[in-house]
């Protein structure tokens, strides 16, 4: 079976906060754990009032001490927010408490704002260093040394497994370069999804990580025991991709009846551009949608995010999920 994974936001909503946001983050990955998902990532996000991952590792560490062999990490890390350095001594640190089962995923975004990135004492031009970047970061992961003279304590010979993340060629074509598995963000962008995979995979060069390709593949899931019903929860993402269009990023809306009330003919062309590849419906259709993605793309893996208000009905929806990639 392909590998299922979870990409989480930590969403905050009108109804819960930060602290009720994380809470529900590390019960998902415990249920998670138990239905079979690989790993379960965290995003770096700033100043955005509706997402709480922005400390993405102290996020990552409390979610990996609630869950027991779920794999842990970032989908991933603004490597431009950051010096490589800093971000070695905290993954260095967190492989050291939970061996064998942290994950970095890179990117090359910011995540946030030009003015957010200011308060960060980053700059844009930070992101034209992100392949060195990615280089020296895998040199403090690596044993180090005899005649090392810096060495980053205690990530030296951790070897955290690096992902690439993107949704463009260039983090294929480096990805491919440095012979690091690939995840491509067609939950959000999916335009260049199959062009990417395919200049991944033909440029790809063995390293010491891994010998073949692995691509993974985000994709937004909304399952539900009725398909009416799947459509009415998936309104929160909708209205949360509108409100992005709309520069007013704000908490996470309890889902409504009727979208159409809520965007006008121009937001709802540019929203389901970026959500096409989304799969909304009963367990059937969650489960032919699965299949049909998979024929298409060959994914070794899928990074599943299912955006719903409520918590049990996400957490249901995760479940539904599973059974149905057990299925196929």
């Amino acid at each position: 079976m392909t590998a299922l994974s979870i990409l989480d936001l930590a969403r905050v909503s009108e109804e819960t906060d930060a602290r009720g946001a994380l809470e529900n983050a590390r019960d998902l990955a415990a249920h998670a754990e138990n239905w079979g998902y690989r790993r379960f990532w965290i995003a770096e996000h700033h100043n955005m009032e509706g997402i709480a991952s922005a400390a993405t590792q102290v996020v990552i560490g409390y979610i990996a001490g609630g869950t027991k062999s779920i794999r842990v990490g970032a989908g991933g890390v603004m490597l431009p927010n950051h010096a490589p350095y800093v971000i070695a001594e905290q993954f260095g640190t967190l492989a050291r408490l939970y061996p064998d089962r942290i994950d970095l995923g890179l990117g090359r975004a910011p995540g946030t704002d030009q003015l957010t990135l200011r308060a960060l004492r980053r700059t844009p031009q930070a992101a034209e260093n992100f392949p060195q970047d990615v280089v020296e970061l895998q040199s403090y992961f690596a044993p180090p040394s005899s005649d090392q003279r810096i060495k980053a304590v205690p990530a030296a010979g951790t070897d955290v497994p690096l992902w690439i993340l993107g949704s463009s060629n260039f983090g294929a074509m480096l990805a491919a370069e440095l012979g690091l598995p690939y995840a491509f963000a067609s939950h959000f962008a999916p335009d260049m999804l199959l062009p990417a995979l395919e200049l991944y995979r033909s440029r790809f060069k063995p390293s010491a990580q891994l010998d073949r390709p692995y691509a993974m593949v985000g994709v937004n899931i909304i399952a539900a025991e009725a398909e009416a019903e799947a459509k009415r929860l998936a309104t929160t993402q909708q209205m949360s991709f509108v409100n992005l269009l709309r520069g007013t990023r704000g908490l996470s809306q309890p889902p409504i009846e009727d979208i159409e009330t809520y965007w006008t003919p121009a937001e709802r062309a540019r929203a389901m551009k970026m959500l096409e590849r989304t799969i909304i419906g009963s367990s059937d259709t969650v489960r032919a949608g699965i299949k049909a993605l998979l024929e298409e793309t060959g994914a070794d893996e899928l990074m599943v995010v299912s955006d719903i208000y409520h918590h049990p009905a996400r957490l249901r929806s995760f479940e539904i999920i599973a059974e149905a990639a057990r299925e196929l």
